[in-house]
């Protein structure tokens, strides 16, 4: 009797043993698991001079990247306006064929472009000069003595123009520069600075962990971001019914340029979106933001991305212009801009970019927070990839 209350003791204490070790390990899952961002999960990272810049946890999943042919008719027919600007489908062969992609891990984005007031913190704290204030830079800005009249061609002429004096603290746009307007005529290098200084501040106040770094997202990543968690190929992140597109983003609408009584020539909306030039960041509010929470990921500016431009298509993993020296040398720029038609502004467009010191009016970025990538410059100085030509 005594030897079987014994076996029986000893027979509860193993499974005790078993039951809290299984509590130990499900409640370590349970800890890891908690320590996951989530979906929509948000952080505030501190820039310093009163300028926080927030951004967005998107989780690992499958999307699609390019366009069908059935898109790419519709963006140069007569709704989405494009056959003017693209070569007559040239530029919509970049997109190439829609096609499964995965982003396989996790990683922060900025729910809106870096705004002129995130920008204007890094320049005070760093004394950065940009490409385009550099002696002899210049950049591509709107030429205000432009009109809207047809040459002898039956074209109209470009409204942008090479400026000397010109930057992002002066953009030409006919409007006062907000502090919330998205930043632009920033080049490609400008983009990778802001982007090593707000690594290094993170680092230095040790709020950065090791493997993260903050950098332009990958050209997989940001076209997973823009569908914001949709699998098909929908033309924009809503669906593809352009008259739900009202409240939701800014392109080419029936806005009077800054001082005139004329509107961009081949606007294709029917309705004012507010403004001709740029909109303040997230100006559209939860309408204008897709299932990730992200704001303004069509039209509004060109967002850079950190892939070299193959003219097949975009890849999904980041793609070099040399792949053994991991060399990028013309990247990519994703979107559209608040100058564009509605065929001009989807999901699936994307632009090659000639140079790592051309900026433009119209183009942006936005900054992600996830694990190192890049490669080599043309000349062969290590850097997070380079910028562009315009749009």
């Amino acid at each position: 009797m005594k030897d079987s209350n014994t076996a029986r003791k000893a027979t509860i204490c193993r499974l005790t043993g078993c039951l809290l070790a299984v509590g130990l390990l499900f409640g370590a899952n349970s800890a890891a698991q908690a320590d996951e961002p989530t979906k929509g999960a948000t952080k505030q990272v501190d820039l310093g001079r009163d300028a926080t810049l927030e951004l967005v946890y998107i989780p690992p999943g499958d999307f699609k990247m390019g366009s069908t042919p059935a898109e790419k008719k519709w963006a140069v027919g007569k709704e989405g306006g494009a056959e003017f600007s693209s070569g007559g489908g040239e530029r919509e062969s970049y997109e190439g064929k829609s096609r499964p992609m995965r982003v396989n891990n996790g990683f922060w984005m900025g729910r809106t472009e870096v705004t002129v007031g995130q920008f204007r913190a890094f320049v005070n704290e760093t004394g950065f000069v940009t490409d385009a204030e550099k002696p002899g830079g210049k950049t591509q800005c709107f030429n205000r003595k432009w009109v809207p009249q047809r040459n002898s061609a039956g074209e109209f002429p470009s409204p942008w123009m090479a400026m000397e004096d010109k930057s992002w603290r002066d953009p030409n746009h006919g409007v006062a520069q907000r502090d919330d307007f998205p930043v632009v005529c920033v080049s490609y290098n400008d983009m990778n600075a802001f982007c090593a200084w707000l690594t290094k501040k993170e680092q230095d106040a040790g709020s950065l962990p090791d493997h993260l770094v903050y950098r332009l997202p990958t050209e997989a990543e940001w076209a997973y971001a823009c569908r914001g968690g949709r699998s098909d190929s929908s033309y924009y992140w809503w669906g593809n019914d352009l008259s739900d597109a009202k409240g939701r983003l800014n392109i080419s609408g029936m806005d009077f340029l800054p001082g005139e009584d004329y509107s961009w020539p081949r606007a294709r909306l029917p309705w004012s979106d507010g403004f001709a030039m740029v909109s303040p960041v997230d100006h559209y509010g939860e309408r204008g933001r897709n299932g990730f929470g992200l704001a303004d990921m069509c039209g509004g500016v060109w967002e850079f991305v950190l892939d070299h431009f193959d003219p097949e298509g975009g890849h999904e993993n980041i793609h070099y212009d040399d792949a053994e020296q991991r060399t990028v040398t013309r990247p990519v720029c994703r979107g559209g801009n608040f100058y564009d038609v509605p065929g001009n502004a989807r999901c699936a467009v994307r632009l090659g970019i000639h140079s790592v010191t051309y900026s433009d009016s119209r183009d942006g970025f936005r900054i992600c927070l996830g694990a190192p990538q890049g490669g080599t410059s043309a000349k062969g100085k290590r850097s997070r990839p380079m910028p562009s030509l315009g749009p």
